[in-house]
């Protein structure tokens, strides 16, 4: 099976180069090496600016391919754009979950966060685009290996319903009592270093083991968002461009949602139900092909849904709020 993809390789440079450029202005212009607490007001303007610039994309590659491969051709392909990127950026969601817990958990201070969610994020686009070539070629070369993904996502999706309320137990983490028994590691944080110098000799903050924690579930929630993409589409570009920009708004959006995040608990189940829907579309891909616009109403109903009814039950909590 070829993985062919409708766009030339200047396309690829063109949206590298804009990743890049986009990274720089917040990590040297706007603020990002500056230790500080952020905002609502900021971080719903970044939501809003990162979502805004992922609609505009897919605006202009809808464009670009009705100019040289006709109208059908860019709907189709708009259409896989906007499922993937909304499945993405909902999976994306239950990272931010993680990243509550973890944070809490060693209480970092709010203004040491931002930097850690900046090293998680260029991390997550590192990781992503390793895995995407990954399984794109296990793709091309096993076209069998997408019902393998189908069955993976399946029993996924089961389990996210099945413990959807369980509490998870980091302090007994694998990884974590690892680096508390190999390293040494300072009582308190030094401002938003990784690491100190202490009479000649290295020691690790805080900070850097909740760095190592934050990468690692990265990789853990690729492992769940790589294949549900390959469930719309087997175009390289799409799948790359959907999840890098779902990964680029992840960082506002967990400053957005950090303060109300108990107020979304339903959201798990209807993330637990997309992961079931997506395999469930890979696995009978060979008898019926749901069709893109029906995948994503579909996608967008349970996620609209779960929003919802997560509000409505946790309204009396709002209203008792001071």
């Amino acid at each position: 099976m070829e993985l062919a993809s409708v766009v030339t390789p200047w396309f690829w440079v063109g949206f590298i180069a804009f990743v890049l450029v986009m990274l720089a202005l917040d990590l040297f212009v706007l603020g990002g090496k500056k230790a500080h607490r952020v905002s609502a007001r900021e971080a719903l303007a970044w939501t809003g600016t990162w979502v805004s610039l992922s609609l505009t994309f897919c605006g202009l590659l809808w464009w670009w391919l009705d100019g040289t491969l006709g109208r059908e051709v860019a709907n189709a392909k708009a259409l896989e754009y906007l499922t993937g990127y909304l499945i993405e950026l909902s999976l994306s969601v239950d990272n931010i979950f993680v990243f509550i817990m973890i944070f809490t958990y060693f209480a970092v201070p709010a203004e040491y966060q931002r930097r850690v969610l900046i090293y998680g994020v260029l991390g997550a686009i590192v990781m992503r685009a390793t895995m995407i070539l990954g399984g794109a070629w296990l793709v091309q070369q096993f076209h069998w290996i997408l019902y393998v993904f189908g069955v993976f996502l399946v029993i996924t999706g089961f389990k996210m319903l099945i413990f959807a309320e369980a509490e998870s137990d980091l302090a007994n983490n694998p990884i974590l009592k690892w680096m508390r028994n190999h390293l040494r590691i300072t009582h308190d944080y030094h401002e938003e270093r990784f690491t100190v110098m202490k009479d000649g000799v290295r020691w690790f903050t805080p900070l850097f083991l909740v760095l190592v924690l934050i990468e690692t579930s990265d990789v853990i929630f690729a492992v769940d968002s790589i294949p549900a993409i390959f469930a719309i589409t087997t175009d390289p570009f799409i799948v790359f461009t959907s999840n890098i920009f779902a990964i680029l708004g992840l960082r506002s959006l967990y400053f957005l949602l950090a303060d109300m995040n108990d107020r979304f608990h339903l959201l798990k189940y209807g993330l637990a139900m997309v992961l079931v829907f997506v395999g469930t579309k890979m696995l009978v891909a060979g008898f019926y092909k749901v069709p893109i616009g029906l995948a994503l109403g579909i996608v967008a109903l349970i996620l609209f849904t779960s929003v919802a009814a997560s509000l409505y039950a946790t309204r009396n909590r709002e209203k008792a709020a001071p």
